[in-house]
């Protein structure tokens, strides 16, 4: 299924840019990504994680070109760092959490010409949908002064839920996330004949696993900050 999706999208991608003679773009770059982990979709007290992205991006402009439309197939990464407990505790515990996702953005974005004429400034918006495929959760702390820790796999489910009883569920890893994510990117950037520069951030409107409190609707939701190198094939 999910290779049935992933060569899909590369179709449909491939072949509006072939059918407008439109730009096609090999891109790549650096993530820096957490989760929200307060009431009001903040990342205080969670730790960022370094990952990237890979994939490739269309630039479809529409009308005389003053906007395009870019949509995307990405394989990237995600995740955090989050402490629980302190020394003073009974338990402490760190977790960190690396998944990765292939991820279709949409976005929409409107260019301002460059004195070049075949260079210009970009800057858009729009969804984005993703599927879990891969990552890893790792856990290194303590229960009453015995040592615990722990590297598994990363099982993506329709729920999240890794452990029966939900206080445990808050406090021992990450290795059981949901499945699906989807959000909202903010894009912008410099295109010049053949390479393009960007910035992207993606703001998850999805919890990536269940929480204690379910009245926080904001506690873990991936939250995104990429640059990215794009080279037109």
């Amino acid at each position: 299924m999910k290779k049935m999706i992933l060569v899909m999208a590369v179709g449909a991608i491939t072949t509006a840019v072939k059918a407008q003679d439109n730009k096609l773009y090999l891109k790549g770059g650096y993530n820096h990504a957490n989760v929200s982990v307060t009431s009001d979709g903040a990342v205080d007290d969670s730790r960022a994680l370094p990952s990237f992205h890979a994939g490739i991006m269309a630039d479809l402009p529409i009308g005389p070109g003053l906007l395009s439309l870019q949509p995307g197939i990405f394989y990237t990464g995600k995740g955090t760092k989050l402490e629980y407990g302190s020394s003073s505790q009974a338990y402490q515990f760190t977790v960190t959490a690396n998944p990765k996702y292939i991820e279709i953005p949409v976005n929409l974005v409107v260019n301002l010409p460059l004195a070049d004429k075949e260079s210009k400034f970009f800057v858009g918006a729009g969804p984005y949908a993703a599927i879990g495929i891969a990552g890893k959760s790792k856990m290194d702390g303590r229960i009453f002064g015995a040592s615990m820790k722990s590297e598994d796999k990363i099982e993506f489910t329709s729920d999240g839920k890794n452990e029966p009883d939900p206080e445990l569920n808050e406090v021992i890893g990450m290795n059981y996330m949901k499945r699906f994510d989807y959000g909202i990117n903010g894009t912008a950037g410099f295109a010049f004949k053949n390479v393009l520069l960007s910035i992207n951030y993606g703001h998850g409107l999805a919890k990536v696993r269940e929480v204690v409190n379910e009245q926080d609707d904001d506690r873990m939701k991936n939250r995104v900050w990429s640059l990215s190198l794009g080279i037109s094939l």
